[in-house]
């Protein structure tokens, strides 16, 4: 499924809230957009058509729910990043950001954690 950045904006808020209504999305979207109360109803409805939304009647509202995982979208957005930009080849995406940008030193000894251990992996 495909997320533009603007619906990644109110995804990320009913994520964080589990059950939003438009209101609520609205509030919280408030201080850093200048989006009116209709785009977001927009954004929600598209949400919800791809597949990415529940919505629920609840007295004279509607309440939104996630149906897919924060974790499930990054993936996915992750995989097509990698697949437009490096051919595939995660990898070369790796070596590119070790290369051109600051990386503090705690999250350098992480990344040869995974990769020591990546490696032993493949070496059994």
């Amino acid at each position: 499924m495909k997320i533009s950045d603007a619906e990644w904006r109110v995804m990320r808020v009913v994520w964080q809230r589990r059950v939003a209504t438009a209101a609520d999305v609205i509030e919280s979207l408030a201080g850093e957009t200048d989006w009116n109360h209709r785009t977001i109803r927009t954004l929600l409805g598209r949400l919800v058509e791809k597949g990415a939304l529940a919505t629920d009647q609840e007295a004279n509202r509607y309440v939104y729910r996630p149906k897919v995982t924060q974790s499930r979208c990054v993936r996915d957005e992750a995989r097509s990043f990698v697949d437009k930009v490096f051919d595939g080849d995660a990898a070369e995406l790796l070596i590119h950001f070790v290369r051109n940008e600051a990386i503090p030193s705690e999250q350098l000894d992480e990344l040869r954690r995974l990769l020591d251990a990546k490696g032993k992996e493949g070496n059994q």
